[in-house]
């Protein structure tokens, strides 16, 4: 089959070549590519636009072209800070720039109630703006192609409705969250109607304070609007999640047999010289003068704002646990991430300019998570369990201490520490309320670094890294994965 053919070009992930290079691998008597194309819409937050911005590197791979979709400032922070390869390399990826309306922009507020970025909700609420612009889109692109398929985030699944008015149209829902998430979340809203092992229930955190009142609304109006999807696509691989995957597509839950779990999206294979077009970070540069597996990377992504005594705990618990770590210590993303371009409050100044004694380094910006989890001297990751670095993490195997902070996030520190054993706990949800003191950050960096304990958990994070890794390779379950979505989308 030529799409398998041409799969073994991808499932390879060399990003050392460009994607254009991957092109060469298709046999010369290949059938040409059906005219189909394929619309990404993501959801204007950083891990939303990444995924989707990564999968369509993947489809553009079997020589299908690609519109991504979104608001001018948006579409420039993706390509601003994707990780491995270079979006204007692949000849048949198109980016289509919409003009934003005028929204709100706050910064974040670390003291707010709840670690959810409301700040961000009027970005959300603007998005219905994008209804027109993906509707001329489809009807342009439904006259050059023979099928047009729509893939969108769950979350944003209003803004592409008008596809039942396009005949050669179909959808796909993109789920950016785990398939463990999902499950529990349509089988708790479902009445729990299958049974499921006690051990995983014990514990399970509750979704309270997860999300705020306007967001939980704002998602529950996107439901409305699933009735036209075709199937499902997960970010995720059954090495992982294989349980969770096949419990969600059964008849009481999602009831589908059209779910395909194609991930990791991110490049698998990296190296010093990959990203080419981009400088090379100087946290990179101080990993490579440290010794295997012994330092701690901190990153609570881009949607969470530690107070100041947090920080401050969180400052001597690292250096009380004399483990050399790299901190990324930057504020929630904005709105628009360039309204406050150039700010850097005192706090990272005096931090970022601390040396601790040598021990650690802090990032007051962004940094190049995916390259620093890759790299040889990365032992563990401090993380908030956003589902983009829970599978960066998971596929280079790296263990993970686990620090919820809203979303999905308090569920999948559960599925890392509980289910598959690849981390610790750092703050309980049951505690969500109060500050995490330095003493319990210096005990969860020692227990992970430096233990027996955290060393186990090291070598069955390597050795699941190993097993995602095999899956996306040729031949692998998840090149299959996505090998049979795209011969889907292509049929006659």
């Amino acid at each position: 089959m030529y799409v398998y053919q041409l799969s073994k070009a991808f499932c390879l992930l060399d990003t050392t070549h460009s994607m254009a290079n991957h092109h060469q691998y298709e046999p010369e008597n290949a059938p040409k590519q059906p005219e189909v194309m394929v619309v990404m819409v993501p959801l204007t937050a950083q891990g939303h636009l990444n995924e989707l911005l990564h999968f369509s590197r993947l489809i553009c791979a079997y020589n299908i072209p690609v519109h991504y979709l979104s608001y001018a400032v948006h579409i420039r922070q993706a390509k601003l800070r994707v990780h491995g390869w270079d979006p204007a390399a692949v000849p048949n990826l198109h980016f289509h720039e919409c003009a934003a309306p005028s929204f709100p922009s706050p910064p974040p507020n670390p003291n707010a109630p709840t670690n959810f970025p409301g700040h961000l909700q009027p970005l959300f609420d603007s998005l219905s703006d994008l209804r027109e612009p993906v509707t001329s889109l489809l009807r342009s692109l439904s006259a050059a192609a023979r099928r047009i398929v729509v893939v969108y985030d769950s979350l944003i699944a209003s803004v592409v409705q008008d596809v039942e008015s396009i005949p050669n149209a179909e959808c796909y829902e993109f789920i950016s969250i785990s398939a463990f998430f999902n499950f529990f979340y349509f089988w708790e809203l479902m009445g729990k109607p299958m049974a499921v092992e006690a051990e995983v229930l014990e514990g399970l955190p509750t979704l309270e304070d997860c999300l705020t009142p306007e967001f939980t609304e704002f998602m529950t109006k996107q439901l409305d609007f699933g009735k036209f999807r075709a199937g499902y696509l997960l970010n995720t691989c059954k090495a992982i999640e294989g349980r969770y995957i096949d419990l969600l597509a059964k008849p009481e839950i999602l009831n589908t047999d059209k779910l395909w779990a194609i991930g990791p999206f991110h490049p698998l294979t990296l190296n010093k010289d990959h990203n080419h077009f981009k400088p090379r970070h100087e946290c990179l540069e101080w990993l490579d003068k440290q010794a295997p597996n012994s330092v701690i990377y901190v990153s609570f992504g881009t949607t969470t704002s530690l107070s100041d005594e947090q920080i401050k705990e969180l400052a001597d618990g690292l250096e009380r646990s004399h483990q050399k770590f790299i901190w990324v210590l930057r504020d929630a993303d904005r709105g628009d991430i360039f309204a406050g371009e150039g700010e850097t409050t005192a706090r990272k100044e005096k931090l970022a300019a601390e040396t601790f004694q040598g021990r650690g380094m802090v990032v007051a910006d962004w940094a190049p998570q995916l390259e620093v989890l890759a790299h040889r001297s990365t032992g563990g990751f401090l993380t908030h369990c956003g589902w983009n670095s829970c599978m960066e993490s998971i596929s280079m195997g790296v263990p993970m201490a686990a620090w919820p902070m809203h979303s999905d996030q308090p569920r999948n520190a559960h599925l890392v520490a509980k289910v598959l054993g690849v981390g610790l706990v750092v703050r309980d949800w049951e505690r969500r309320k109060e500050v995490v003191g330095a003493s319990e950050v210096e005990d969860v960096v020692r227990r992970l670094m430096d233990s027996d304990e955290g060393e186990r958990m090291r070598k069955r994070a390597g050795e699941l890294g190993s097993a995602v890794r095999q899956e996306a390779a040729e031949g692998g379950v998840s090149c299959r994965e996505l090998d049979s979505f795209v011969v889907h989308i292509s049929r006659f």
